[in-house]
């Protein structure tokens, strides 16, 4: 029903920046949310940032000051800029959104996740 595509990550340098990207497509009502979250190797996927439908966004400690969410919602789109990059930064970053799809002659919310773009920081 709904797919969500993300890209924009590679390779940086500690104190580098880099825009991550991700589109929403399917058969879409509305969007109630869209964020990020991101896992590093042997370690549990964590929140990174979210922005809800009112435009409010809200993030991690750990990357506060750092990275900035905003999104298009004309095309679907999120994005999360990453500034002052650090190793520890270094993870798959993945993309959610939690939309409203149509079910027969109603609707039902769905929490839909992207492949993952791999960030990684050297230093």
């Amino acid at each position: 029903q709904v797919q969500l595509v993300e890209s924009g990550g590679g390779l940086v340098q500690a104190g580098g920046s880099l825009r991550l990207s991700c589109v929403a497509s399917g058969n879409i009502v509305s969007i109630n949310a869209m964020g990020w979250y991101r896992q590093a190797p042997g370690k549990q996927r964590e929140w990174v940032a979210i922005i809800v439908s009112g435009g409010s966004t809200n993030y991690a400690d750990s990357v506060k000051g750092r990275f900035t969410i905003s999104r298009d919602n004309a095309k679907n789109m999120v994005y999360l800029q990453m500034n002052s990059l650090k190793p520890e930064d270094t993870a798959v970053y993945y993309c959610n959104v939690n939309t409203v799809v149509p079910l027969g002659p109603g609707y039902r919310s769905l929490e839909v996740w992207g492949q993952g773009t791999l960030v990684t920081v050297s230093s």
